[in-house]
């Protein structure tokens, strides 16, 4: 692009926003220079509001920047949200109604029947739903991505689509970057398994079928799929690991299931998005891969990573798929989708 645009990045100062604000570094087409966040941090340096809590240094060029209200003013026109759920919905409107366009992290918006769930290689024909949100009275749009484990299930089941998926069980093992700062506490997670995360298996049920059903020209079919979740912690940093089995109405072949691996490309391949892997799934023929702590960080944790294809002798077929939470599971999806949404003239 001849001149970047100015983006902003709303709740800047938490974990969600400091990935932001780190995967934005030397984006080519978007250059941070506003960041909001709640008014005990306004007013002051981005330095001194923020306890920087990622691997490696804060980002020269937005330790300085002032942090604004969260509130419609002098703010970019595009804003990236990792804004608490608790406050997300009335403020994301706000923004949305004076003319912003919200990319958001944020549960609050997902099943809205207006609003796109967006994973770009899968769904990018769901942006269609935006011209909806006009009847709203909004100038600007909200747009958002899943579930940090949800990403992680679609991405997996999104080359087996054309086989018809019928029912679905997902087991996940979920990292504790996921649960935020300063998460679960050591003497909970130590050596232990926690097989309970608030609300994760009800979203990863429902958005799955919202991200994998069809386009009706003026709302979502979701997918007719039996989608069953069971979620736990385990103490792994970073990348969230997802058993799954899956029943296929066409029973394909092991091969056939291999080569939609290997083959899935979507639109952000195709127009060689900034921050779009070049595969978006990529399959694994060891034994023992994908692992987090191995592979998470791989294709700067924008892909998912899938192995361990076998019968499954209550469904169909079953895998392993692995994904990094906090990158392709938040700060990355939305900059991706942001990309996405820049190409189809919805930033103009």
């Amino acid at each position: 692009m001849k001149q970047k645009i100015e983006v902003g990045v709303l709740g800047a100062t938490g974990m969600v926003g400091q990935h932001f604000v780190k995967f934005l570094q030397d984006h080519p087409w978007f250059d941070l220079t506003w960041v909001g966040a709640s008014d005990r941090s306004a007013g002051k340096k981005y330095r001194d509001a923020t306890s920087w809590r990622l691997d490696g240094v804060m980002p020269a060029g937005v330790a300085g920047l002032t942090v604004e209200d969260s509130k419609p003013g002098n703010a970019p026109k595009l804003l990236f949200s990792a804004m608490d759920a608790l406050v997300a919905t009335e403020i994301e409107r706000a923004f949305a109604a004076a003319g912003h366009a919200l990319v958001s992290n944020s549960k609050n918006h997902r099943m809205e029947p207006d609003v796109p769930l967006l994973v770009p290689e899968i769904n990018p024909d769901h942006l269609k739903l935006v011209p909806l949100q006009k009847k709203r009275g909004w100038k600007g749009l909200i747009a958002t991505n899943p579930n940090c484990s949800t990403v992680v299930l679609t991405m997996g089941l999104a080359p087996l689509k054309p086989f018809g998926i019928t029912r679905v069980v997902a087991t996940t093992m979920q990292a504790l970057s996921g649960a935020g700062y300063p998460g679960v506490p050591s003497m909970d997670i130590n050596a232990n398994v926690i097989p309970f995360i608030g609300g994760e298996e009800e979203k990863m049920q429902q958005e799955t079928q919202k991200i994998l059903g069809d386009f009706l020209g003026d709302r979502v079919q979701p997918l007719a799929a039996r989608v069953s979740a069971h979620c736990n912690r385990v103490p792994v940093v970073d990348g969230h690991t997802v058993t799954i089995s899956v029943e296929l109405s066409s029973k394909p072949t092991e091969a056939a299931i291999l080569a939609a691996f290997e083959n899935f490309r979507g639109v952000p391949q195709e127009r060689n998005l900034p921050s779009a892997p070049a595969r978006p799934v990529i399959y694994m023929p060891e034994k023992d891969r994908p692992q987090p702590r191995r592979d998470a960080g791989r294709e700067r944790g924008m892909a998912a990573f899938v192995g361990r294809v076998r019968p499954c002798p209550a469904l169909d077929w079953k895998f392993v798929a692995l994904g990094h939470n906090t990158v392709r599971g938040a700060a990355g999806a939305a900059v991706l989708n942001a990309e996405l949404m820049l190409t189809e003239g919805l930033l103009a």
